[in-house]
């Protein structure tokens, strides 16, 4: 089934390479999450939700296992009802109005963008031919400003260890 979220165009970070079917489906989730929302940029907490949600391997990275996981997850959904609305009517890791795609379509905020070209990156390193919901973890984590960390701290994830034990599982240099 074809998503009927329309391209944002340049600035659709996911447009370029392939994704893994859990990654494509968690990118395509996170845009609509961010649309239903009235958020007018994907950010990294988006991609993080969807991607817990899509992908079981993602989800199955976390030392502290289902109940982490379910922790991550409650604090995400939170995020619409108190946690994290002072976010809203920003672009993440910049103190800019966001913009939107054509239609009211929400367009990736930077961070979100860099993370996935981080990614492709390492499914490059790793010479896979898909982008790995696994890659776009490892390289959420590596932004320590981004939301996605500030919601793993906040739910008790140690963003260093998660980065070195997910480069430990490709064996990637860090």
């Amino acid at each position: 089934m074809q998503s009927r979220t329309p391209d944002t165009g340049p600035a659709d970070a996911a447009s370029e390479g392939p994704l893994s079917a859990q990654l494509a489906f968690a990118v395509v989730g996170a845009r609509r999450r961010a649309q239903r929302d009235g958020d007018r940029q994907v950010d990294t907490a988006h991609l993080l939700h969807t991607l817990l949600e899509a992908d079981p391997t993602t989800s199955r990275a976390f030392d502290g296992g289902p109940a982490q996981v379910a922790r991550l997850l409650g604090y995400l959904v939170q995020r619409t009802i108190g946690y994290g609305l002072r976010w809203r009517g920003t672009v993440e890791g910049t103190r800019l109005p966001p913009a939107t795609g054509d239609g009211g379509v929400p367009r990736w905020s930077p961070a979100a963008a860099t993370a996935m070209e981080g990614a492709r990156a390492r499914a490059r390193a790793r010479g896979a031919d898909l982008v790995e919901g696994l890659d776009l973890l490892a390289a959420l984590t590596r932004d320590r400003r981004c939301r996605a960390v500030h919601v793993l701290r906040r739910a008790g994830v140690d963003p260093d260890a998660l980065t070195a034990r997910l480069d430990d599982l490709f064996d990637l240099e860090r």
